[in-house]
């Protein structure tokens, strides 16, 4: 190798390559957080809430994807790429989430 090529590959940064560990006490945290989440779950099926039985639901049900998202999937320390791509499908997700509810919200319900 030359000089110059060895100026440049000491200068560039070091690879992110290698995968973050996290450990075993913060997976059984956030599978404890989904098992509470679950019985949330289930106790709302319970429970008559008339027109927000669904946004508590839906908002139950984004609570337990952040956690996988963020933790099982890693995303929590990836880079800002992986960032954006996760903000946008949100973003999108949330627009027909709300385009959705607000149908539900606005139709005439008959009560037989």
């Amino acid at each position: 190798m030359n000089e110059t090529s060895q100026m440049i590959s000491s200068a560039s940064p070091p690879p992110h390559d290698t995968p973050h560990v996290m450990p075993i006490g913060n997976y059984l945290a956030v599978f404890g957080g989904l098992i509470v989440l679950t019985l949330l779950t289930v106790a709302l099926s319970f429970v008559e809430l008339h027109q927000w039985h669904a946004y508590v639901g839906m908002a139950i049900a984004s609570a337990k994807a952040a956690l996988v998202i963020l933790f099982f999937m890693h995303v929590l320390h990836s880079h800002r790429l992986i960032w954006s791509v996760i903000i946008a499908a949100m973003l999108w997700l949330s627009i027909l989430m709300v385009l959705t509810l607000a149908d539900t919200v606005t139709r005439a319900w008959l009560s037989y």
